[in-house]
C-alpha cells in the first residue's frame, strides 16, 4: 500500500470510527496496549479489561458500540465464549469479535452460536482488524 493510499485509508477509519466506544478484553497486555493505542489514533475511545469480571463490570456502567475479545481467558476459570454467552444474555445488539490463537472450524461455528459476529485468528495484523471493526459499526451507522 504507498503512503497516499494508506493517508486514505487512515483518514476514512478516523471518519467512520471517530469517537466509537470500543471495550477490549484480553488477559495479554502485550496485545492489549497495542490494540487500544491503535483505535485510539483512529479516533476511538477504547476502554481495556484484562479480567472477565472487569469486563462485566464495565458492561453493567458503560455502553460500547463494539467489544473486542480474546477467547483464551481461562487463566480466570472461565473462557470467552462463556463471556460471549453473558453478554449476549444482556445485550443482543453490539457487535462482538472474538479473537483466538487456535481458530479451528469448530472453535468458530460455537463462537458463533454463542452470539460473537466475527472470529478472527491472533495475532492480527490491526488494520485487518480495523477492517471488520469498520465494517461492523460502520454498518450500525
Amino acid at each position: 500500500m504507498s503512503a497516499s493510499h494508506k493517508n486514505v485509508w487512515t483518514s476514512r477509519a478516523q471518519i467512520t470510527l471517530s469517537q466509537s466506544r470500543i471495550l477490549m478484553v484480553d488477559d495479554e497486555i502485550d496485545i492489549l496496549k497495542p490494540v487500544i493505542s491503535y483505535f485510539r489514533v483512529l479516533g476511538c475511545q477504547v476502554v481495556g479489561a484484562r479480567e472477565p469480571e472487569e469486563a462485566q463490570a464495565l458492561l453493567e456502567h458503560e455502553a460500547f458500540d463494539l467489544i473486542i475479545l480474546d477467547l483464551g481467558l481461562t487463566r480466570f476459570g472461565t473462557d470467552g465464549l462463556e463471556v460471549v454467552r453473558g453478554i449476549r444474555e444482556q445485550d443482543q445488539r453490539t457487535p462482538i469479535i472474538v479473537l483466538s490463537a487456535h481458530v479451528a472450524a469448530e472453535v468458530e461455528e460455537e463462537a458463533l452460536r454463542a452470539g460473537a459476529d466475527y472470529v478472527l485468528p491472533k495475532p492480527q495484523p490491526l488494520a485487518d482488524l480495523a477492517q471488520v471493526v469498520i465494517g461492523l459499526i460502520g454498518g450500525r451507522s
